[in-house]
């Protein structure tokens, strides 16, 4: 998605950006909280298994962790919901759409622990406790790239397409993207 502030701004009024803004964010949200649902329904099961008892305290210990987190994770991608309830129809679109977006960037950043805990306890319990802080830290590095590092750099590699050095020689081919649709 280009940033608005090198490109031209679309031709919408503040509340229209607002309700846009909160229809994409909405969207994003779908996507997400059907991952935490499905971690947070496995984990609450988790612990009526007949091999629950059999957990080490260092595997309970990261199961209460990983549900806590997939409980605030639950809780941070919901309250743009209850947010935008408890505002709806006061005027207030621009603040529920910046307040509900850190909620949501805030779900992502507790997501990533909770899914590295996740799938530290499940292949601990199935292979072992090596092979578990494994699998859990490379979980943990390949969310920071996706969620982290990958924007910035799509973001950076966008923010140097659009420089004057770049475009030059090339404005015969560029075409304007609200062109493309």
């Amino acid at each position: 998605m280009a940033d608005e502030r090198t490109h031209p701004a679309r031709d919408e009024t503040p509340h229209e950006r607002a309700d846009r803004n909160y229809a994409e964010l909405l969207q994003e949200l779908r996507v997400t909280q059907t991952g935490v649902q499905i971690l947070f329904a496995f984990l609450l099961t988790l612990a009526f298994t007949p091999r629950f008892p059999d957990l080490d305290s260092v595997q309970r210990a990261t199961y209460v962790v990983t549900l806590l987190l997939a409980v605030l994770a639950a809780a941070l991608f919901t309250a743009p919901a209850a947010l935008h309830r408890s505002l709806f129809g006061q005027n207030a679109k621009p603040v529920v759409v910046r307040v509900s977006s850190r909620l949501a960037g805030a779900g992502l950043a507790v997501l990533i622990p909770a899914f590295a805990g996740s799938v530290l306890l499940v292949v601990d319990v199935t292979l072992d406790r090596t092979a578990g802080i494994i699998a859990g830290s490379g979980t943990l590095a390949v969310c920071l790239f996706l969620w982290a590092l990958l924007p910035k750099l799509v973001g950076r590699a966008d923010r140097d397409d659009d420089s004057p050095a770049s475009r030059q020689g090339e404005d015969s081919v560029r075409v304007p993207a609200d062109r493309l649709s």
